[in-house]
């Protein structure tokens, strides 16, 4: 059989229509493309399943995760450098038998693509041991050769063939930061690209440039959790070039090294700008350097995954001409999106939007945004007195801190203007403690506030591998729910997936508790009453906690118990 008939067998094999295969062939004959990579860029068929019945076609094994054998892993990259396998996107898994070939050892290599021949002969020439091939999705195979050898592993081996383990390329100081080009030359500046292009794909909201007595850790941020990814050995030898590298991007002094520095990089990375908030910290081994990645997300109400009661109150109070509506919670929490998205809401040519922000962290067109400058005496305080005396119908106030700043923000509001801001306290109820215990009278913050509002980020489960969880009663008293009786929950599953990473989650998803300031409430604010009589009268007001909130996020299949449980553990207390 010849290699196209044994493709369309496959592909029938598959579940792939008649008509799909003849297109698909057309396609890559059209187009000059593998027939392989036609039939899977159709979405007509499955690629593992594809894969599969290819691979038993062939005669092949069909890996669905590449593994590389960990005693041959120095073996694998000396006769299979970085650059060869990422060029012509092959795996070595090992070595075989030589059963297939009659020889004492046989050099077994992954591929997703048999028709690709270029690889074949240039495997032939390079490698020093008769070939056993085997069959890989091509993600799961990428993955792999990323574990093995690294993100950017094959620049970084040509930099140090050439001797390129110097700053000389760092000249380029006034190039676009435009990372989604290629570049066949091997820079620092490519090298660079390559770890934010990872970020990027991988959805990590930072990334963390550590430099260790012996190596240089890099570290993804990921639905709030941090992930070391492999990196090429040695990469020690190119850590001062990697950090000359980001700080010229981010136009910081690469000379000063003692002190810290923040700057900013713009980043156009298919199609889309990126803005980076960038942060060099000095350590004993090293500047340590932390990148913010900041996409030109669209702010929406849907995107913040609302209840329909949380969602009706969230409206109201966007409804309202005047007041303060405080969002509260640890740094981390979400609070600049969600102000964000309340802002977009409310964002129309009718409206005069000003914000004081340290820093600014996304623009927002339209709106008129200030950055903090403490050095020059742009405080919170100074910049809000001059944004009242220019004509705002919306204020947003990164943070309150300290009393100055609230008396003039409780000013703004009770002459006309709606005020948004923020304030670091464990739940909704403290941000009315908060207020008073900086100095504001009582009697203003309940005429002035029309709300407070708290929120957590918790994990999502991942869709493709997640669990049914058949909890025990135990279980549900040890993580803190012993009203739940219900059993149509869900875990993650042990392992995860690729999708997920290994992790058994993906995304994040805001729970929320929000406090609104009704008459009984305003009342009680007045008279100072405790923490716990508000929380009461809350209650019966129709407040829920966050708690609450994250456990039918939970029984919605959402999320976990486990994750509901990690960020509001502190209401147990």
């Amino acid at each position: 059989m010849t290699m196209i008939s044994i493709l369309q067998s496959s592909a029938r094999a598959s579940g792939v229509d008649e008509a799909d295969v003849q297109a698909a062939m057309k396609t890559a004959a059209a187009g000059g493309i593998s027939p392989v990579l036609a039939l899977i860029e159709s979405g007509a068929v499955d690629e593992r399943v594809f894969t599969r019945h290819l691979a038993e076609s062939l005669g092949w094994r069909w890996l669905e995760t590449p593994q590389p054998s960990v005693d041959d892993a120095a073996e694998m990259k000396r006769l299979i450098p970085a650059r060869f396998a990422v060029r012509h996107q092959i795996f070595p898994v090992g070595f075989g038998s030589g059963h297939v070939s009659g020889t004492k050892r046989t050099l077994v290599l992954a591929c997703h693509d048999p028709c690709d021949l270029i690889a074949r002969q240039a495997v032939a020439r390079q490698s020093e041991l008769p070939v056993e091939w085997c069959l890989s999705p091509r993600s799961e195979l990428l993955n792999a050769v990323q574990q093995l050898y690294g993100v950017g592993a094959e620049t970084f081996d040509a930099l140090i063939a050439a001797g390129g383990g110097g700053t000389d390329d760092l000249h380029l100081r006034d190039e676009a930061n435009v990372i989604d080009d290629e570049d066949e030359d091997a820079s620092v500046v490519k090298f660079v690209n390559q770890i934010i292009r990872e970020a990027l794909a991988q959805k990590a909201t930072d990334i963390h440039v550590e430099p260790q007595p012996d190596s240089l850790r890099i570290r993804y941020r990921i639905d709030g959790f941090l992930h070391e990814i492999p990196v090429p050995e040695n990469i020690k030898a190119l850590q001062a070039s990697v950090i000359a590298r980001i700080k010229v991007m981010s136009k910081l002094d690469i000379a000063e090294k003692r002190l810290p520095q923040d700057g900013r990089i713009h980043l156009k990375a298919e199609g889309q700008s990126i803005d980076v908030r960038v942060a060099c910290i000095p350590s004993v081994e090293g500047e340590s350097i932390s990148l913010r990645l900041l996409g030109q997300e669209r702010f929406t109400l849907d995107r913040l995954g609302l209840s329909t009661e949380h969602r009706e109150k969230i409206e109201l109070l966007l409804a309202k001409p005047n007041g303060i509506v405080l969002v509260t919670g640890p740094t981390g929490s979400g609070k600049s999106t969600t102000l964000y998205t309340f802002l977009s809401q409310l964002n129309s040519v009718h409206r005069r939007i000003v914000t004081i922000e340290d820093p600014v962290e996304n623009k927002l067109p339209g709106i008129v945004q200030i950055p903090v400058k403490n050095e020059i005496g742009l405080t919170f305080a100074s910049g809000l007195r001059s944004i009242l005396r220019g004509d705002p119908n919306v204020v947003m106030v990164g943070e309150i801190r300290d009393l100055e700043t609230a008396e003039i923000a409780v000013r703004a509001s009770l002459t006309g203007h709606l005020v948004f801001s923020t304030l670091h306290t464990n739940n909704a109820i403290g941000g009315i403690t908060r207020l008073i215990e900086m100095g504001v009278k009582p009697f203003l913050v309940s005429s002035s506030v029309r709300a407070f509002l708290a929120q957590r980020l918790v994990r999502c489960i991942c869709a493709a591998c997640k669990a049914p969880a058949n909890y025990k009663r135990e279980q549900f008293v040890k993580l803190g729910f012993p009203e739940v009786k219900s059993k149509a929950l869900f875990k993650a599953a042990r392992g995860g997936c690729q999708q997920c990473r290994g992790t058994g989650y993906s995304g994040r998803v805001a729970l929320y508790e929000i406090a609104i300031m009704t008459p009984a409430m305003q009342a009680l604010v007045a008279a100072r009453a405790s923490e716990t009589e508000l929380q009461t009268q809350a209650r019966k007001d129709g407040f829920t906690t966050i708690r609450e909130y994250g456990l039918q996020k939970a029984l919605e299949g959402i999320t976990t118990l486990e994750e509901v449980a990690r960020v509001t553990s502190e209401e147990l207390a």
